[in-house]
C-alpha cells in the first residue's frame, strides 16, 4: 500500500505544470510549459530505452512500476508522453483552456481514481470508483470549458480510466489515454456545443 501512495503522490506532481502556467502565466507561458515537456519527453524516451533495451534497474523502477511495465513502458513515460502529446496539440489549435483540464484530469484525476478502487480481474474498475473519476473530472473541467465540453471531457477520462485494453501484448495505459482522449472530447465539445 505504501508503494501504492508513493506512486500516486509521484503522479499528482504533474499538477504543477498546468498550475504553475494558470498562476504564473507571464512568467510560465504555454511555450515555457511545451519546452519543459519536451524536455522531459526526450529524457523519458532515453531512459525507457536504457531500461528496456539494456536493463536499467534502478531501485526507484521497482517501487513506481508495475509488474505488466517490466517489459513495456512505465507510466510514468506514457505520462510525460500525454501531457507533451496535449501540450504540443495547442500549436494545432487545442486551446490552452482545454489542454489544462486534460492535465488535471490525469495528475489529481486519476491518482483520486486509484487509491478509491484497484482494477478487477476484467481490467474494468467497479462502477462507483468510475463515478467518482467522472465526477471529478468533470468538476476539474468545469472553470474552463463549456458544460457541454466539460461532461464529454469527463465521460473520455473515465473511459481511459476504467478500461485498459492490451494491443499486441501492451497494455494501453491510462497514463496516456486520459489527457488525449479527455482533451479530444473537450476540443469536440467545444466546437459542437460552444459557449
Amino acid at each position: 500500500m505504501a508503494d501504492e501512495v508513493a506512486r500516486r503522490l509521484v503522479h499528482a506532481t504533474g499538477s504543477a505544470v498546468p498550475l504553475s502556467y494558470l498562476l504564473a502565466p507571464d512568467l510560465v507561458t504555454w511555450r515555457v510549459v511545451q519546452t519543459f515537456l519536451a524536455v522531459c519527453l526526450v529524457t523519458v524516451v532515453f531512459l525507457e530505452f536504457v531500461r528496456l533495451s539494456i536493463g536499467l534497474d534502478w531501485a526507484i523502477y521497482d517501487r513506481l512500476t508495475r509488474e505488466y511495465e517490466q517489459d513495456n513502458p512505465a507510466g510514468y513515460a506514457l505520462y510525460i508522453v500525454g501531457m507533451a502529446v496535449v501540450a504540443g496539440a495547442v500549436a494545432v489549435g487545442l486551446p490552452t483552456t482545454v489542454a489544462v483540464p486534460a492535465m488535471f484530469m490525469l495528475a489529481i484525476g486519476d491518482p483520486i481514481s486509484g487509491l478509491l478502487g484497484s482494477a478487477e480481474a476484467s481490467n474494468v474498475k467497479q462502477a462507483w470508483v468510475l463515478l467518482v473519476m467522472f465526477g471529478v473530472c468533470t468538476l476539474l473541467a468545469s472553470p474552463f470549458v463549456s458544460p457541454a465540453a466539460a461532461v464529454l471531457g469527463g465521460v473520455a477520462a473515465t473511459f481511459a480510466d476504467g478500461v485498459k485494453p492490451t494491443i499486441a501484448g501492451y497494455v494501453v495505459d491510462d497514463n496516456f489515454a486520459i489527457p488525449v482522449l479527455a482533451a479530444a472530447a473537450m476540443w469536440t465539445g467545444l466546437v459542437l456545443v460552444p459557449f
